[in-house]
C-alpha cells in the first residue's frame, strides 16, 4: 500500500502531523508493506527567495491579526508538538520560499532518503536556531546528514530547474486531488485525510485502506501454471 503526503516545511501543522501519521504507522500490523512518498506543496509559492521574515510579522499581515494572537497561537503549536514528543521554537523563527527544499527532496527521494531528509528539514525549521531559508549550505549539511552526497546536492541547488518540473507536477496533481491545505495524505490512491489528524484517525484510515483493497487476481495462458522457483527450490524440466 502507498501513502503519499503532501507537505510543505513551512507548515507547523505538516511537522505535527507526520509525527501523529508515523506513531499510527508504527504501530500498523503491515507496516513493512507501506511505502510512503512525500509530496511538494508550498504555502508561498509566490514569496521570493529573499524574502525572509519574521514568523509572527507575517502571520499578523497574512491573517490580519494582532501579534498577541499569533504569538498565542505559536504557544499552542509548541504545545501540541510538544505532546508528540517535538521540539517547538514558539519565539524568533523566520519564514520563506520553500521551493529549493522541495526540489532537494526530490533528489532525495531518488536516492532513497526522502523521508530522512524531510525529518531534519522540519526539526531544522521548527527546532534549531540557524535558518534554513536562502542559505544553500545549510540545506547541503542537511542533506549529508540524511545521507546525501554534498557535491551533488550543491549541484541541484544551484541549478534552478534541477527538480522544478517533478515540484510543479506535484502541485498540479494536489490542486486535481482537491488539496487546498496540508497536510494532506492520501492512502492507495482511494482515500483522503485532511489535516494533522490524531493518531487514531491515522490508524483507522489505514486498516480501513488495507482492507478494502482489491484481492489479486492471477493471468493464466492455458489451464496448467508454468515452472516457477518457491520455498522448496525450483521445478526441473524433465526431458
Amino acid at each position: 500500500m502507498r501513502v503519499e503526503i503532501w507537505s510543505d516545511i513551512a507548515c507547523p501543522w505538516c511537522y505535527v502531523g507526520k509525527a501523529r501519521f508515523e506513531k499510527a504507522l508504527d504501530a500498523f500490523p503491515h507496516r513493512d508493506e507501506v511505502e510512503v512518498v512525500h509530496r511538494s506543496f508550498e504555502l508561498d509559492p509566490g514569496r521570493a527567495k529573499g524574502n525572509i521574515q519574521p514568523v509572527l510579522k507575517m502571520l499578523t499581515k497574512k491573517y490580519g491579526m494582532s501579534e498577541a494572537q499569533a504569538q498565542a497561537g505559536e504557544e499552542n503549536l509548541g504545545a501540541q508538538a510538544a505532546a508528540e514528543g517535538l521540539a517547538y521554537r514558539t519565539r524568533d523563527r523566520d519564514h520563506g520560499n520553500t521551493f529549493d527544499m522541495h526540489r532537494l527532496l526530490h533528489f532525495a527521494k531518488e536516492r532513497g532518503r526522502q523521508d530522512e531528509l524531510i525529518g531534519l528539514l522540519y526539526k531544522a525549521n521548527f527546532a534549531e536556531e540557524r535558518t534554513v531559508f536562502n542559505d544553500d549550505e545549510r540545506l547541503v549539511e542537511l542533506a549529508v546528514a540524511a545521507g546525501l552526497d554534498a557535491d551533488a546536492s550543491r549541484e541541484v541547488l544551484a541549478d534552478p530547474k534541477a527538480y522544478a518540473d517533478e515540484v510543479r507536477a506535484d502541485e498540479r496533481e494536489a490542486a486535481e486531488l482537491g488539496a487546498n491545505g496540508v497536510p494532506f495524505f492520501v492512502l492507495d490512491r482511494k482515500y483522503g485525510v485532511s489535516g494533522a489528524q490524531p493518531a487514531e484517525v491515522f490508524a483507522q484510515a489505514l486498516t480501513q485502506a488495507w482492507g478494502e483493497r482489491p484481492p489479486l487476481k492471477l493471468i493464466q495462458d492455458g489451464a496448467a501454471d508454468a515452472e516457477a522457483c518457491g520455498p522448496d527450490g525450483c521445478a526441473v524440466p524433465q526431458p
